[in-house]
């Protein structure tokens, strides 16, 4: 029977707080260990880096990141120091930015205590100002009024009327953006739809987004809309914030608008996602339509919430997510009656199909399967009108696709954004 010499625990652990810490602090650790405190070394090198370091269960990204915490909660500045500069100058594919650090502090706030916290961005903008050069970053004045909360935007209210209530989302990669994304809601819901979208996309492009007239916190005008008064309004909000041509995401009446928008306006409008939408109804539709517009002003939006949750979402999503689907009802049956009546009259007029030739921009239409409000076939007529359009149909959605297929819908977009 035969003895291996190498102490495998050892090794391996050394192999791994080399990845984390880097050669040059482990090097000096060792070489600085005496005759008091090697078993020490050896101890935690076998049990703090293979025992629980080597364990794959967690990303070494977050391994960072729980040590940070625990290390800020329990006010040990001198292994937090040592981890916050292994974590902003080690490899690549575990590294964490400034900006994912600062978002570990932020979060400690809350959790470890707001005096905490203060004491570890104190620590480590020290270590920023020593190796900010290494990693490309500086630190430069910034007035706490001027920040924004990275998952809603900088928030706003347009100069024109009606007044429109907007966020944008700068890149969070620091860089000039990819793109302009413009992401516009569905009738009877906001902004806030688009978030988990928003906060994806905005890694790399600026994103707007807004809410219609008549809905969330803009401006709601009297009377019936059109779909072109709807177009000129976001127009005059792309040109307000100085956009250029953008990405345009639209839902249900957000794709209306969107094409719309690409006839009235082409130069500003890159591409086009155009979602659970048509570019017409049938007349007994648009009864409907007038109908449910007599209903709103008669009655109230509650009389016909119900029956609009039951177009929006597919039966098993509904007995699945209520919480979801109330969510939505809230947001419905607060909208403006007015606003809300005067976008149906917009959405139920709608008439573009036999213009959508002139269309000139790249576009992606997506539809549900299960959708009943602006079936299949109004999508394929879509996507066979506009020139080079591809169409896309997601399994098991209904009319708010992407509330009810999120990861579906986002690899769409996506992909189809990659392709511009």
């Amino acid at each position: 029977m035969s003895f291996d010499p190498i102490d495998h625990d050892f090794e391996r652990g050394l192999a791994n707080r080399r990845g984390i810490l880097g050669d040059a602090w482990v090097d000096r650790s060792l070489n600085n260990a005496t005759n008091f405190n090697a078993d020490f070394q050896n101890l935690i090198t076998r049990f703090a880096w293979n025992e629980i370091w080597g364990r794959p269960g967690l990303e070494a990204k977050t391994r960072r990141a729980i040590v940070l915490s625990i290390t800020i909660a329990l006010g040990r500045w001198e292994e937090y120091d040592l981890h916050v500069r292994a974590a902003l100058l080690g490899p690549e594919e575990n590294r964490l930015t400034p900006d994912e650090l600062k978002e570990v502090l932020i979060q400690s706030a809350i959790y470890a205590g707001v005096p905490a916290a203060n004491t570890a961005f104190s620590h480590a903008q020290v270590i920023l100002r020593e190796v900010g050069a290494q990693i490309g970053y500086e630190l430069a004045p910034l007035a706490p009024a001027a920040t924004a909360h990275t998952g809603i935007g900088h928030e706003g209210r347009s100069n024109g009327r009606p007044a429109l209530h907007y966020a944008v989302r700068e890149p969070r990669n620091g860089k000039a953006p990819r793109h302009t994304v413009v992401l516009s809601h569905a009738l009877g819901c906001d902004l806030t739809m688009w978030d988990p979208l928003a906060n994806l996309l905005a890694e790399d492009c600026r994103v707007v987004a807004y809410d219609h007239r008549g809905h969330g916190s803009s401006e709601s005008p009297a009377g019936a809309y059109s779909m072109a008064e709807l177009a000129d309004d976001a127009a005059a909000l792309l040109r307000e914030l100085d956009t250029g041509p953008v990405v345009w995401i639209g839902l249900s009446m957000g794709g209306m608008v969107g094409q719309e928008l690409a006839l009235r306006h082409p130069t500003l409008v890159r591409a086009l996602v155009l979602a659970n939408t048509t570019s017409g109804y049938p007349e007994a539709a648009r009864d409907n339509w007038r109908q449910r517009i007599t209903t709103v002003q008669t009655q109230g939006i509650e009389a016909i919430a119900d029956a609009v949750m039951g177009r929006y979402f597919h039966d098993e999503f509904r007995a699945t997510k209520a919480a979801a689907v109330a969510r939505f009802r809230r947001r419905v049956v607060s909208t403006d009656a007015v606003g809300y009546a005067g976008c149906c009259a917009a959405v139920g007029n709608v008439d573009t199909t036999a213009r959508l030739g002139d269309i000139k921009a790249p576009a992606l239409v997506i539809a549900g399967e299960l959708d009943q409000g602006t079936p299949v076939e109004m999508a394929r007529t879509l996507a066979e009108g506009i020139p080079g359009a591809q169409l896309e149909v997601l399994q098991q959605a209904s009319h708010l696709s992407y509330a009810e297929q999120p990861q579906a819908f986002t690899k769409a977009v996506t992909r189809f954004l990659s392709s511009l």
